[in-house]
């Protein structure tokens, strides 16, 4: 209990979701031992509760407090931002399109668009997709760092030993989808009803790698729609969103 309660006083001593904070900022704000607060922003940010700023030495909240209600996405401006590009993308296609992140072994839509279309999917906000078979999944292992691919499919292994052979073709597919055309799909690999691709989203530095996805129905959504005629549309709103955290020359 002691060490629950040490770990949600360093995510207090956060006044907000930009604030980056260093171990011995924490250390003061908190009134406890540097040495302490070392170990408990590590496993906090294998956690996903903070995120480490590499180039700056310091943490912020992490997208996984959004399941305690800590934080919220328009603090951190990408919802803000990424918001009316999603709309626009919806009406659009007709798709449901869904920002996430990973949490854990899956990936969480915190933020959701659709049309006015009878046929658009009904997945919400909070919806959890699998890293394996969803499209949005499988573009996170795609597009991120080797070191924590590996180590994510060496978790995927362990849990289910005997879809692992699938699963790794599907990464390999991934990996070259994503180099080919810039994005990842699943057409009804997680559900057989659900057509999906997927592009990473990479809004700045200190900030996690998020997903952009657009899914619809299988039956009137083929594949070869999504990757001709949607897959554009989705890669120029990626870009749209992206375009807002490149530093602007003076």
């Amino acid at each position: 209990m002691t060490a629950l309660a040490r770990g949600l006083q360093v995510l207090q001593a956060f006044k907000s979701g930009e604030e980056r904070l260093g171990n011995q900022e924490i250390a003061e704000r908190c009134s406890m031992p540097k040495s302490t607060v070392s170990r408990l922003t590590y496993t906090l940010t294998k956690l996903g509760f903070l995120h480490h700023d590499d180039d700056a030495s310091r943490y912020r909240l992490g997208m996984a407090t959004l399941s305690l209600g800590g934080t919220t996405l328009s603090r951190l401006d990408a919802k803000e931002v990424s918001r009316p590009v999603m709309q626009k993308l919806a009406d659009s296609t007709q798709c449901l399109i869904a920002l996430g992140i990973r949490e854990g072994m899956s990936m969480l839509y915190v933020e959701t668009c659709r049309s006015d279309s009878v046929v658009t999917l009904r997945l919400n906000l909070g919806s959890r997709m699998p890293l394996a078979t969803s499209s949005m999944g499988r573009a996170y292992l795609a597009a991120v760092k080797p070191g924590a691919r590996k180590s994510l499919e060496d978790r995927m292994r362990a849990l289910d030993p005997a879809s692992w052979p699938s699963i790794e073709d599907g990464i390999h597919k991934a990996m070259e989808e994503l180099a080919e055309f810039g994005c990842c799909s699943s057409f009804g690999d997680w559900r057989p009803e659900v057509h999906g691709i997927a592009t990473p989203l990479r809004v700045g530095k200190g900030m996690p790698l998020m997903i952009l996805s657009a899914a619809g129905p299988a039956q009137s959504m083929p594949a070869e729609l999504f990757m001709h005629a949607i897959r554009p549309a989705l890669l120029a709103a990626a870009q749209e969103i992206e375009a807002h955290f490149r530093p602007r020359s003076s």
